[in-house]
């Protein structure tokens, strides 16, 4: 595959979860046969991980459910009606994730630093996290 077609931002939020867009869109490529090998490696781990972990889900359950729905509203009424967190608990996943890699974690800033350079955005220093650098790679910052 030559094009890449990006999934939405971390930033981006649905049923009340910031990353869960970004989530279902990985797994409609998927499914559909788009979704670029830059990111199959991760799809259900990583960023897709923690929200399952916070939702309670695994990712074959996951889905399953995107698979057998059409739309984004279905998703999200599927969310709201099977995961049953607080708003304070969809938040602290949010802080988990926006704020990676921890600053005291030199391997994890080592990885930032490393994808930084293969993306030629070394020189961008206000890229200090995870989020912050898909957002640049994905061209939207």
């Amino acid at each position: 595959m030559s094009a890449i077609i990006y999934p939405r931002s971390p930033r981006e939020t649905m049923a009340g979860w910031h990353y869960l867009p970004r989530y279902v869109d990985k797994i409609r490529l998927h499914l559909a046969g788009r979704l670029h090998s830059d990111y199959q490696e991760n799809l259900g781990k990583g960023f897709d991980g923690m929200w399952l972990e916070a939702a309670g889900l695994t990712h074959a359950a996951f889905v399953e459910v995107v698979k057998n729905t059409i739309t984004d509203g279905q998703v999200c009424d599927w969310v709201r009606q099977n995961v049953h967190r607080s708003p304070e608990e969809k938040a602290a996943h949010w802080n988990s994730v926006s704020n990676r890699p921890p600053a005291n974690d030199a391997a994890a800033q080592a990885r930032l630093q490393k994808r930084k350079a293969e993306s030629n955005l070394s020189h961008r220093n206000d890229l200090t996290t995870f989020v912050d650098y898909i957002d640049a790679d994905e061209k939207r910052l």
